[in-house]
């Protein structure tokens, strides 16, 4: 499978580690940066890794930083990516068989190296029940085109 990975000044040390495990493991892995430790805007990142993932050029996403929410907010923004704040395995099994998440957001001062690395095998998990849940994403982007346009988060 091809991941797509993005991560800030903040994950990137987790990043590398992570990178590494998901080539053991035998995924190829296309790093949209960051490439260092040096301050950045994770925005440019997330954004990046997820358009891939829309695109078809990956079939999954992983974005990191300090805590993970401003990269799963960024990358949640992209049309057609369905994308997880995880901490935990089972959380990480149970949004891919429920949600049909392409991307999971993790945060390196939440979770460390071994924890990230078990949600990431746990999300892994190429099917989804989809004769259940098909409806229930439908109706998740239905319900997002529904709303007022004062209580929409800016595009």
């Amino acid at each position: 499978m091809r991941i797509a990975i993005g991560c800030d000044h903040g994950a990137f040390a987790l990043k590398n580690k992570v990178i590494e495990h998901l080539e053991k493991q035998g995924h190829e892995v296309r790093d949209f940066g960051t490439y260092s430790t040096e301050s950045c805007d994770y925005p440019d990142f997330a954004a990046a890794a997820a358009r891939a993932v829309a695109s078809g050029e990956c079939q999954r996403g992983i974005v990191l930083c300090t805590t993970g929410i401003g990269m799963s907010i960024t990358a949640n923004k992209i049309d057609g990516i369905r994308c997880a704040l995880l901490s935990d395995p089972w959380s990480a099994k149970m949004t891919r068989l429920h949600n049909d998440t392409n991307m999971m957001a993790l945060g390196a001062g939440v979770v460390g190296e071994n924890l990230a690395k078990r949600a990431i095998s746990a999300g892994s998990i190429r099917l989804w029940r989809w004769k259940s849940k098909a409806l229930r994403i439908r109706q998740q982007k239905e319900e997002a085109n529904t709303l007022p346009l004062f209580c929409r988060y800016p595009p």
